[in-house]
């Protein structure tokens, strides 16, 4: 099945690739959560405004992500979680809470950059990675506190 891609899919491409996929996760997958669209002559007119819009976001000086990297690790970042007793939080935490909360301390990330391993269901410490250049990726110390 022929894709172009409207996010950032990790191991498969950028936002405005044309890829090859398997029908079944193109069709289970990719297409469900909107992060492709099919590929037809007319889509493929498309795919210029999607890579324009991605330059317009992306970083592209390496020795800029460096510094980004740097802000980001410097400290711990806080993010307000509604718990139950014994540390659960009903939910979890996600991108959207996270990107929130760097945005609070001075150091906007887009949320489609921030990578959760498994899903943040406790109160504690817990580390995220965040791709802010194709060859840069910070790791955060996220704090997950209770919000009561």
């Amino acid at each position: 099945m022929k894709l172009i891609l409207t996010h950032e899919v990790s191991n498969l491409g950028e936002p405005g690739d044309i890829v090859d996929v398997k029908d079944g996760y193109g069709r289970n997958y990719l297409l469900p959560r909107a992060f492709a669209i099919r590929w037809t002559k007319g889509a493929a007119k498309q795919v210029e405004s999607i890579k324009a819009g991605r330059d317009a976001r992306a970083v592209h000086d390496l020795e800029e992500a460096q510094q980004i990297k740097g802000r980001l690790e410097a400290e711990p970042v806080n993010v307000g979680a509604h718990a139950g007793d014994g540390g659960r939080l009903f939910g979890s935490v996600t991108v959207s809470d996270i990107a929130d909360a760097l945005e609070s301390i001075g150091a906007p990330v887009d949320k489609r950059r921030i990578e959760i391993g498994n899903p943040i269901k406790s109160l504690g410490a817990h580390d995220v990675s965040i791709r802010v250049h194709p060859e840069v990726s910070a790791t955060v110390r996220l704090n997950v506190v209770s919000s009561k």
